[in-house]
């Protein structure tokens, strides 16, 4: 992003339609009006998004009203039949089946349509700064452009604690919605690790419990989890390697597609049974169970079936306050988040970070959500 695009963003003239008379009714000490035109607020949630993991990685929907829906479809399993010869079938327009030849009946195949409502919260950042900063400092009025830029950056952080943190209740900043983690373990196939650590068990579990119909396309899968985790997995995986465990550097290193393992954000860490670990180190990994007050998750998904929506328009006012000598900046977005497919995703919660490496055997039977049961997942990407 370059210096001239982000004084767009924190310059009063850029901002919006023009001159507006502030709240001390001062035309000569104009606040800005915020709205950033398209182009602006696009470049400027690409900015935000440079520190983040899982933001970059999901869908991202650029909604242009606050809610929005997206249309799902499934054909559901095994509808094919076996043809006969000579066994011609007859429409029966007032059941809707057909009447075979042999005389029994045959129910026409449908497609099943529902749809996926995405709504978005509004959020906001407060930041100000005195004149003496901008007159003391080394930067001078530059300044002013790279505290924007900082807060941009902790303002993409902060949208994604709570894309996968967040509760939808209490209070602060987690209460603004349910984040992926709260909808998964409420929505999806839930698999309880009971304490123990992360190591090939953990992912082995995670897969058997994925329903085969996804698995056609295993290619796209990905395992996301928290960066204390992912050391675990790269101990384990040492500990392991002299024990005919190793996790295919030759192979990787032959091909040239597996980046370097040194376990950064964002890195895909040793394949797990040929699935990339995704590093996201906002996942939390502080969850309480039992006596055990370090726990985190393990998610098992497609990238697309993270969906974030992002309201396009992004306001950005600036004011000088002449009591207090300082410049105040408030930046308003809307955002939200839904999955989109409930059954393709799998949450292995209560792992925990240094935790002893268990066996299959130390697993309950994996619980399946609400979205699950109830029965109104599409299969659409």
């Amino acid at each position: 992003m370059s210096n001239e695009l982000l004084q767009k963003v924190i310059d009063t003239t850029n901002l919006g339609n023009g001159q507006t008379v502030n709240a001390s009714g001062d035309a000569n000490n104009p606040s800005g009006n915020g709205l950033l035109y398209p182009d602006q607020a696009n470049r400027f949630l690409d900015y935000m998004w440079d520190a983040t993991i899982l933001a970059k990685t999901a869908r991202t929907i650029r909604m242009r009203a606050n809610t929005t829906e997206i249309d799902r479809v499934a054909v559901g399993q095994r509808i094919m039949t076996v043809a006969q010869e000579d066994n011609p079938r007859d429409f029966v327009a007032a059941s809707g089946t057909y009447n075979n030849a042999n005389g029994s009946t045959f129910s026409a195949q449908n497609a099943t349509f529902n749809k996926v409502s995405l709504t978005t919260r509004k959020l906001r950042l407060d930041w100000e700064l005195s004149a003496e900063s901008l007159e003391d400092n080394l930067e001078g009025t530059d300044l002013e452009d790279h505290i924007a830029r900082l807060m941009a950056t902790q303002a993409g952080n902060d949208i994604e604690d709570v894309l996968i943190n967040g509760l939808g209740t209490g209070a602060g900043l987690m209460s603004a919605f349910a984040g992926f983690r709260t909808l998964a373990l409420n929505n999806a196939h839930v698999v309880d690790a009971n304490g123990y650590g992360l190591d090939k068990t953990v992912f082995n579990q995670a897969i058997k419990t994925l329903p085969r119909k996804y698995k056609q396309r295993r290619n796209q899968l990905r395992f996301f989890t928290g960066s204390n985790l992912v050391q675990d997995y790269l101990f384990n995986l040492t500990a392991n390697a002299g024990n005919g465990n190793p996790y295919d550097i030759a192979s990787g290193i032959i091909r040239g597609d597996v980046a370097a393992n040194d376990g950064g954000p964002g890195t895909v860490t040793p394949f797990a049974f040929g699935i990339p670990v995704i590093n996201v180190p906002l996942i939390n990994e502080t969850q309480t169970f039992n006596a055990q007050n370090n726990t985190g998750d393990v998610h098992l998904t497609f990238p697309q079936n993270f969906i974030i929506g992002i309201k396009r328009d992004v306001t950005v006012y600036r004011l000088f306050q002449p009591k207090k000598d300082t410049i105040e900046y408030t930046l308003y977005i809307r955002v939200g988040c839904v999955l989109e497919n409930y059954d393709a995703h799998v949450i292995v919660k209560n792992v925990a970070v240094a935790g002893a490496t268990m066996s299959s055997a130390s697993f309950g039977s994996a619980l399946n959500g609400s979205g699950i049961t109830g029965g109104t997942n599409g299969n659409t990407f």
